[in-house]
Protein backbone atom coordinates (compact mmCIF):
# COMPACT_ATOMS: atom_id res chain seq x y z
CA UNK A 1 0.00 0.00 0.00
CA UNK A 2 3.15 1.69 0.24
CA UNK A 3 2.86 3.54 -3.04
CA UNK A 4 -0.62 4.45 -2.90
CA UNK A 5 0.30 7.35 0.34
CA UNK A 6 1.42 10.55 -0.12
CA UNK A 7 3.75 12.31 2.14
CA UNK A 8 3.39 15.85 2.36
CA UNK A 9 4.67 19.07 4.64
CA UNK A 10 2.95 20.56 6.85
CA UNK A 11 4.39 22.98 8.32
CA UNK A 12 8.13 22.81 9.92
CA UNK A 13 6.72 20.49 12.55
CA UNK A 14 4.11 18.08 10.88
CA UNK A 15 3.61 15.78 7.81
CA UNK A 16 0.23 14.41 6.32
CA UNK A 17 0.15 11.01 4.85
CA UNK A 18 -2.46 11.61 2.15
CA UNK A 19 -4.40 7.70 1.79
CA UNK A 20 -6.38 8.74 -0.97
CA UNK A 21 -9.10 11.68 -2.24
CA UNK A 22 -12.34 10.41 -1.66
CA UNK A 23 -14.69 9.84 1.56
CA UNK A 24 -14.87 5.97 1.62
CA UNK A 25 -14.79 3.49 4.72
CA UNK A 26 -11.72 1.71 3.11
CA UNK A 27 -9.63 4.63 3.25
CA UNK A 28 -11.20 4.99 6.56
CA UNK A 29 -10.23 1.70 7.99
CA UNK A 30 -6.60 2.13 6.16
CA UNK A 31 -5.68 5.63 8.23
CA UNK A 32 -7.40 4.51 12.10
CA UNK A 33 -4.96 1.07 11.41
CA UNK A 34 -2.10 2.97 10.40
CA UNK A 35 -2.65 5.21 13.74
CA UNK A 36 -2.74 1.78 15.55
CA UNK A 37 0.28 0.58 14.22
CA UNK A 38 1.72 3.96 15.24
CA UNK A 39 0.84 3.84 18.45
CA UNK A 40 1.89 0.47 18.84
CA UNK A 41 5.67 1.40 17.68
CA UNK A 42 6.13 4.15 19.97
CA UNK A 43 8.07 6.48 18.10
CA UNK A 44 10.07 8.93 20.25
CA UNK A 45 8.84 12.48 18.97
CA UNK A 46 5.78 11.95 17.46
CA UNK A 47 3.34 14.44 19.97
CA UNK A 48 -0.05 13.84 17.72
CA UNK A 49 -2.01 12.31 15.39
CA UNK A 50 -5.29 13.85 13.88
CA UNK A 51 -7.61 11.99 11.19
CA UNK A 52 -9.28 13.40 8.54
CA UNK A 53 -11.54 11.93 5.98
CA UNK A 54 -8.51 11.04 3.81
CA UNK A 55 -5.36 11.65 5.46
CA UNK A 56 -3.65 11.09 8.49
CA UNK A 57 -2.08 14.60 10.40
CA UNK A 58 1.43 13.54 12.05
CA UNK A 59 2.66 16.19 14.66
CA UNK A 60 6.42 15.90 15.72
CA UNK A 61 8.94 17.22 17.92
CA UNK A 62 12.00 18.66 15.13
CA UNK A 63 14.55 18.33 18.31
CA UNK A 64 13.56 14.70 18.61
CA UNK A 65 13.01 13.33 15.69
CA UNK A 66 13.72 15.23 11.53
CA UNK A 67 11.21 14.93 8.55
CA UNK A 68 13.19 12.12 6.58
CA UNK A 69 13.80 9.76 9.63
CA UNK A 70 10.32 10.03 10.41
CA UNK A 71 8.62 9.16 6.90
CA UNK A 72 11.08 6.45 6.50
CA UNK A 73 9.71 4.98 9.79
CA UNK A 74 5.48 5.40 8.38
CA UNK A 75 7.25 4.38 5.41
CA UNK A 76 8.37 1.02 6.73
CA UNK A 77 4.76 0.19 8.85
CA UNK A 78 3.29 0.33 6.34
CA UNK A 79 5.07 -2.27 4.14
CA UNK A 80 4.00 -3.92 6.84
CA UNK A 81 0.50 -3.57 7.23
CA UNK A 82 -2.48 -5.73 6.94
CA UNK A 83 -6.16 -5.44 5.90
CA UNK A 84 -8.04 -5.22 9.22
CA UNK A 85 -10.15 -8.54 9.44
CA UNK A 86 -13.69 -7.65 8.57
CA UNK A 87 -14.44 -9.55 12.10
CA UNK A 88 -12.27 -6.69 13.85
CA UNK A 89 -14.48 -5.45 16.94
CA UNK A 90 -15.80 -1.71 16.89
CA UNK A 91 -16.80 0.68 19.41
CA UNK A 92 -20.88 1.15 19.25
CA UNK A 93 -22.45 4.10 20.98
CA UNK A 94 -26.14 4.68 21.70
CA UNK A 95 -27.00 8.05 21.36
CA UNK A 96 -30.75 8.46 22.31
CA UNK A 97 -32.86 11.80 20.19
CA UNK A 98 -35.76 13.30 20.11
CA UNK A 99 -37.04 14.02 16.88
CA UNK A 100 -39.66 17.02 16.61
CA UNK A 101 -40.37 20.33 15.23
CA UNK A 102 -39.58 21.81 18.35
CA UNK A 103 -35.99 20.41 18.73
CA UNK A 104 -35.61 19.21 15.05
CA UNK A 105 -36.62 22.71 13.19
CA UNK A 106 -35.82 21.50 9.63
CA UNK A 107 -37.46 18.16 10.42
CA UNK A 108 -40.39 19.40 8.17
CA UNK A 109 -38.15 20.36 5.07
CA UNK A 110 -35.89 17.22 5.24
CA UNK A 111 -39.16 15.50 4.89
CA UNK A 112 -40.75 17.74 2.16
CA UNK A 113 -37.53 18.12 0.50
CA UNK A 114 -37.02 14.30 0.04
CA UNK A 115 -40.92 13.87 -0.86
CA UNK A 116 -41.11 11.94 2.50
CA UNK A 117 -42.75 11.91 6.04
CA UNK A 118 -41.42 12.80 8.75
CA UNK A 119 -41.50 9.49 10.57
CA UNK A 120 -40.02 8.40 7.38
CA UNK A 121 -37.16 10.54 7.92
CA UNK A 122 -36.71 9.58 11.43
CA UNK A 123 -36.70 5.77 10.62
CA UNK A 124 -34.61 6.30 7.58
CA UNK A 125 -32.28 8.02 10.46
CA UNK A 126 -32.28 5.78 13.19
CA UNK A 127 -31.82 2.77 10.87
CA UNK A 128 -28.20 3.11 10.01
CA UNK A 129 -24.86 2.67 11.96
CA UNK A 130 -23.07 5.81 11.04
CA UNK A 131 -18.73 5.73 10.68
CA UNK A 132 -16.77 8.44 13.08
CA UNK A 133 -14.67 9.93 10.02
CA UNK A 134 -13.34 12.56 12.28
CA UNK A 135 -13.73 14.74 15.28
CA UNK A 136 -13.32 19.23 13.96
CA UNK A 137 -14.77 22.50 13.24
CA UNK A 138 -14.61 22.54 17.11
CA UNK A 139 -14.06 19.82 20.02
CA UNK A 140 -16.75 17.44 19.69
CA UNK A 141 -18.36 17.90 16.32
CA UNK A 142 -18.49 14.49 14.56
CA UNK A 143 -18.50 14.06 11.21
CA UNK A 144 -20.47 11.06 9.95
CA UNK A 145 -20.57 8.59 7.01
CA UNK A 146 -22.81 6.41 5.87
CA UNK A 147 -26.14 8.37 5.57
CA UNK A 148 -28.59 7.21 3.25
CA UNK A 149 -28.90 9.75 0.30
CA UNK A 150 -32.78 9.13 0.63
CA UNK A 151 -32.87 11.71 3.38
CA UNK A 152 -29.76 14.09 1.75
CA UNK A 153 -30.36 17.53 2.29
CA UNK A 154 -28.66 21.14 1.11
CA UNK A 155 -27.65 23.15 4.17
CA UNK A 156 -29.52 26.75 5.20
CA UNK A 157 -28.64 29.00 2.67
CA UNK A 158 -28.07 31.78 5.62
CA UNK A 159 -26.27 29.76 9.07
CA UNK A 160 -28.38 29.98 11.96
CA UNK A 161 -26.60 32.40 14.85
CA UNK A 162 -27.18 29.81 17.48
CA UNK A 163 -27.50 25.93 17.35
CA UNK A 164 -28.02 24.25 20.66
CA UNK A 165 -25.45 21.54 22.66
CA UNK A 166 -26.48 18.13 21.46
CA UNK A 167 -28.53 18.91 18.23
CA UNK A 168 -28.37 16.39 15.35
CA UNK A 169 -27.79 17.49 11.65
CA UNK A 170 -27.95 16.92 8.28
CA UNK A 171 -25.72 18.55 5.83
CA UNK A 172 -25.96 17.38 2.33
CA UNK A 173 -25.28 13.48 2.65
CA UNK A 174 -23.63 13.90 6.04
CA UNK A 175 -25.14 13.96 9.51
CA UNK A 176 -23.55 14.61 12.52
CA UNK A 177 -23.85 16.62 16.13
CA UNK A 178 -23.28 20.18 17.51
CA UNK A 179 -21.52 19.54 21.23
CA UNK A 180 -21.50 23.27 22.06
CA UNK A 181 -23.57 26.01 21.35
CA UNK A 182 -22.56 27.78 18.26
CA UNK A 183 -23.90 29.19 14.99
CA UNK A 184 -24.19 26.53 12.15
CA UNK A 185 -25.83 25.89 8.48
CA UNK A 186 -26.74 21.74 9.02
CA UNK A 187 -30.67 20.84 8.96
CA UNK A 188 -31.30 20.30 12.59
CA UNK A 189 -33.75 17.49 13.06
CA UNK A 190 -33.61 16.21 16.55
CA UNK A 191 -31.77 16.60 19.57
CA UNK A 192 -30.37 14.66 22.02
CA UNK A 193 -29.96 15.06 25.96
CA UNK A 194 -26.27 13.67 26.21
CA UNK A 195 -23.60 15.88 27.18
CA UNK A 196 -21.13 15.56 24.00
CA UNK A 197 -18.39 17.70 25.09
CA UNK A 198 -17.31 18.52 28.79
CA UNK A 199 -14.36 20.47 29.05
CA UNK A 200 -14.29 19.86 33.10
CA UNK A 201 -14.24 15.66 32.49
CA UNK A 202 -11.42 13.66 32.20
CA UNK A 203 -12.51 12.87 29.07
CA UNK A 204 -14.31 15.78 27.67
CA UNK A 205 -14.87 13.72 24.61
CA UNK A 206 -15.81 10.25 24.76
CA UNK A 207 -17.06 9.71 21.22
CA UNK A 208 -13.53 9.08 18.73
CA UNK A 209 -13.14 8.66 15.04
CA UNK A 210 -13.65 5.23 14.12
CA UNK A 211 -16.35 4.71 16.46
CA UNK A 212 -20.14 3.87 15.45
CA UNK A 213 -22.78 5.68 16.26
CA UNK A 214 -26.57 4.30 16.36
CA UNK A 215 -29.21 6.77 16.65
CA UNK A 216 -31.93 5.53 18.89
CA UNK A 217 -35.62 8.05 18.56
CA UNK A 218 -37.22 8.95 22.02
CA UNK A 219 -39.56 10.76 23.59
CA UNK A 220 -40.32 13.92 24.93
CA UNK A 221 -41.03 11.74 28.22
CA UNK A 222 -37.68 9.56 28.13
CA UNK A 223 -35.47 12.86 26.75
CA UNK A 224 -36.30 14.67 30.03
CA UNK A 225 -35.73 11.87 32.35
CA UNK A 226 -32.10 10.92 30.48
CA UNK A 227 -31.37 14.95 30.73
CA UNK A 228 -32.18 14.62 34.72
CA UNK A 229 -29.58 11.78 34.73
CA UNK A 230 -26.80 13.22 32.64
CA UNK A 231 -27.51 16.59 35.07
CA UNK A 232 -27.08 14.22 38.43
CA UNK A 233 -24.07 12.36 36.19
CA UNK A 234 -26.26 9.11 36.93
CA UNK A 235 -27.09 8.40 33.13
CA UNK A 236 -24.71 5.40 32.29
CA UNK A 237 -23.45 6.02 28.37
CA UNK A 238 -24.40 3.05 26.18
CA UNK A 239 -20.98 2.02 24.92
CA UNK A 240 -20.16 -1.49 23.51
CA UNK A 241 -17.95 -3.39 21.24
CA UNK A 242 -19.76 -4.83 18.60
CA UNK A 243 -18.42 -7.60 15.53
CA UNK A 244 -18.31 -5.17 12.52
CA UNK A 245 -20.51 -7.65 10.84
CA UNK A 246 -23.27 -6.62 13.41
CA UNK A 247 -23.56 -3.08 12.29
CA UNK A 248 -26.64 -1.85 10.56
CA UNK A 249 -25.20 -1.08 7.08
Amino acid sequence: MENTVRFLFSGDSALVMEFGNEISVDINKKIRKMMDDIKKEKIDGIVELVPTYCSLLVNYDVLKIEYRTLMERLKTLLQNEKETMEEEEVTLIEIPTLYNDDFGPDLSYVAEYNKLSKEEVIDIHTGRDYLVYMLGFMPGFTYLGGMSEKIATPRLESPRLQIYPGSVGIAGKQTGMYPSLSPGGWRIIGRTPLQLYNPDSDTPVYINAGDYIRYVSISEEEYNHILKKVETKEYKLKIRKVKRGELNA
